[in-house]
């Protein structure tokens, strides 16, 4: 029989006849040889050599048991000479005696037994490989018993060697170490090869690993790029951000005064928040326009037009920044890839066609619609992709999906209604869908109790939002019924087929090329509805090409059909079928007077659809770089797959205007209200509104999406200010000052009777840096 080396897949063979142990030679260390070693412990061991283990009733020795609850093989006391057994690595007796094998926390040593040409004796030739044995006694506690090996194959005479077999058992069976001795002898001869301990980091350390790995997480990655390309993008509105506003300073004044008036009522009389300090003495005059009234904790910081200005402009950032981090996610839940949810979320909010919404902050304050979506699907377990997996529910989601849908609803119902109606018919659709399931295979789907009841607490909050949003429109309804909206309103509004592929004039790519067909809009600047070019080429090809299931593109390509449609108004068959239903049943959907505001939805459904294709473009190239050789061409191919994105972005660029804030006059500052600034006009008007802002003084001017009566008499009457007549009529009304601007007079009655002496009407004048202060 061979004995060989495990692992070497060496065999060699063991001498038979007579054997005798070779003098180890001493090694350079001065560490004890295995015959100084075989000698110093049988000199001590207190039994006799010849019984180094007792014999069991059937002749065989008995076992001796390792550490690792192993069992060291057992042989006869008498084998037949010449027979070897090879039961351990490296390891053989020439008289058929026991070896033990050993089991150890570290890998066995091997020792090549190489035979003696000569004398056919089995020497221990080459270097010692010593490892420390560990015996474990059950019965009388864990004992230590020092056993070496040599590593050196143990050769003894045929028929037994009595010098031989005293040395193996004292080797087994001596006097037990002291730890100490033990512990250098063995495991500490292998700690300096040991690798160093991990080294405890600090509580600082800690913390800046937890740092570390939230910088580079994909959210805060994602954040910082919309934050960043938001910049980009709208710039240069942050250059001068406290005397500029993008596209005009009309509409952007009035809603920098809403923010502004919400803020600061707010803070201080939070029971007048809809009794606003404008439309003097006008009623619910708060909800005349859509109130931007979930920006009010930004509102609550700063004071005067110049900090308005600023926190006008850092929202307006912000919201770009937030449209594109709620497409993102939206994207990313429903199954797209990182590249693809990015170009879903450039394309939803730079489209071309929004450029001409610049001027109106409440239209694009849509991120709120998108990240809400991406909140309750998440809360549910639900993707496009991998269907519904109810392992993923998790109703904090859900709570946190509706409360932004209920701040997006605050910010008007321009965009809110449309959305509110979306998440009305998803719910119905989807309560459907699974009783149906119940009744054909008679399971229903898991839900929970807690999606449940999350459900049912932020459905609630939700519609006591609209509830709370709608109760001072119903009451300006009733109090000014000439404000609702009629179909000839909507018509006036609704735009062609053409609209669809002709862009503003603030799009630095089309808006040049497509004047001839803008001048053929009736109102282009709600007409001209182009969401990009590049981004209809990577929907159409994410019909054919995409992650998405094919019932999910058709489904994906009827909701774009079917927006488009609603997104003409009355341009749709007369929108018999589309628009004036829903204009004559639908609650509060006679108030949305532009009907082109709707491709917003489609904008987010083609998004949805070039996210598709483009998912499946970069996984496709993914495959193609892992199996090229050489794979040098690898990142060349993932490059590419930023092109669609890069494309997207380029399209959205903008030439839109930056013009600067009328400064407020000093006049204004000082004088008590409740005041009337003349001339009085609907541009004019927004300005003064934004001027209020130092002290909220209660003012007769006004600018919003319609024009109270009285306002109109007070406007008609003043045209005469000052005589008898007009200084009547504003006393009866409450006004104490006016103030009359000088600047902007020119071409208007005021500007002959400016100077006239005002004695006989009982009043005084007063001219403060370019005014005239009239104090009634």
């Amino acid at each position: 029989m061979t004995t060989g080396q495990p692992g070497t897949g060496s065999a060699r063979p063991t001498p038979t006849g007579d054997a005798r142990i070779r003098p180890a030679i001493p090694t350079a260390s001065g560490t004890p040889t295995l015959a100084a070693r075989t000698a110093a412990t049988a000199s001590d061991t207190t039994t006799a050599a010849g019984t180094d283990h007792p014999a069991s009733g059937d002749g065989t020795r008995a076992s001796t048991g390792t550490n690792d609850g192993t069992k060291a093989a057992t042989a006869t006391d008498d084998p037949k000479p010449g027979s070897a057994k090879h039961d351990g690595p490296g390891l053989g007796s020439a008289d058929g005696a026991t070896t033990d094998r050993t089991a150890t926390d570290s890998a066995a040593t091997d020792s090549t037994a190489e035979p003696d040409a000569a004398t056919g004796d089995a020497g221990a030739d080459g270097a010692e490989k010593d490892s420390s044995v560990k015996a474990g006694a059950a019965a009388a506690g864990a004992v230590k018993a020092g056993a070496e090996k040599d590593g050196a194959a143990e050769g003894g005479p045929a028929e037994g060697d009595d010098a031989a077999k005293g040395a193996k058992g004292g080797d087994a069976d001596g006097p037990v170490k002291a730890d100490g001795e033990a512990k250098s002898a063995g495991s500490e001869r292998w700690e300096a090869f040991a690798s160093a301990p991990e080294p405890v980091p600090s509580r600082l350390g800690r913390a800046a690993r937890a740092v570390g790995r939230f910088l580079i997480h994909e959210w805060t990655l994602a954040t910082l790029g919309a934050l960043a390309l938001a910049v980009l993008m709208t710039w240069p509105t942050l250059r001068y951000p406290r005397y500029t506003l993008p596209q005009d300073h009309w509409d952007p004044s009035l809603q920098a005064w809403q923010m502004a008036w919400s803020g600061h009522i707010l803070l201080t009389e939070p029971a007048r928040l809809w009794q606003s300090n404008t439309f003097f003495p006008e009623l619910w005059s708060f909800a005349f326009s859509d109130t931007l009234l979930g920006y009010a904790p930004a509102g609550m910081l700063g004071n005067g037009p110049e900090d308005a200005v600023l926190r006008y402009n850092i929202m307006f950032v912000l919201a770009h920044a937030l449209a594109t981090l709620g497409a993102y996610a939206l994207a990313r839940q429903l199954g797209a890839g990182r590249i693809g949810a990015a170009v879903a979320g450039v394309a939803y909010t730079y489209a071309p066609w929004l450029l001409a919404q610049a001027g109106h902050l409440h239209v694009l304050s849509n991120g709120g619609i998108p990240l809400a979506l991406a909140m309750l699907a998440r809360g549910h377990g639900w993707s496009l992709r991998h269907g519904y997996r109810p392992e993923r529910r998790h109703d904090g989601w859900v709570y946190a999906g509706w409360l932004v849908a209920a701040w997006q609803l605050s910010l008007g119902f321009g965009i809110g209604l449309p959305f509110a109606y979306f998440l009305a018919c998803a719910v119905l659709v989807a309560a459907v869908l699974f009783l149906a399931r119940r009744l054909r295979t008679g399971q229903a789907l898991p839900f929970g109790r807690r999606l449940l009841v999350a459900d049912l607490v932020g459905g609630m909050l939700f519609a006591g939002m609209g509830l709370l949003m709608a109760i001072p429109y119903f009451k300006v309804t009733e109090l000014h019924p000439y404000a609702e909206r009629t179909i000839g309103d909507i018509s006036i509004f609704s735009p062609p087929v053409s609209g669809f592929v002709t862009a503003p004039a603030e799009s630095r790519i089309w808006g040049g090329l497509h004047e001839g067909a803008r001048a053929a809009l009736p109102w282009h600047p709600e007409m001209t509805l182009l969401p990009g070019f590049v981004l209809y080429a990577l929907a159409a090809g994410g019909l054919f090409f995409s992650v998405w299931r094919l019932r999910h593109r058709l489904l994906l390509l009827a909701g774009v059909l079917v927006t488009m449609a609603f997104a003409m108004g009355t341009r749709f068959f007369d929108g018999s079928f589309t628009y004036v239903p829903l204009f004559e049943h639908a609650p509060g959907w006679n108030a949305l007077r532009t009907p082109g505001r709707l491709m917003l939805w489609t904008t987010l459904l083609l998004a949805l659809l070039a996210a598709g294709a483009v998912t499946a473009l970069t996984e496709r190239v993914r495959d193609l770089a892992a199996q090229r050789i050489p794979s040098w061409p690898g990142p060349w191919l993932r490059l590419a797959t930023l092109l669609p994105l890069l494309l997207v972005t380029v399209e959205g660029l903008n030439t839109t205007p930056h013009p600067v804030v009328p400064t407020q006059p000093a006049a204004l500052r000082t004088v008590e209200g409740p005041l009337l600034v003349l001339p009085s006009n609907q541009g004019l008007d927004q300005h003064v509104m934004l001027w209020s802002t130092s002290g909220f003084t209660d003012v007769v001017n006004g600018g919003s999406g319609f024009t109270p009566r009285q306002l109109d008499d007070v406007r008609r009457v003043s045209q005469s200010f000052p005589d008898q007549t007009s200084v009547d009529y504003l006393r009866t009304l409450g006004v104490r000052t006016v103030v009359l601007l000088r600047g902007q007079v020119a071409g208007t009655p005021w500007e002959i009777t400016i100077d006239a002496p005002v004695d006989s009407l009982g009043i005084t004048r007063q001219e403060i840096d370019g005014a005239v202060v009239y104090r009634l």
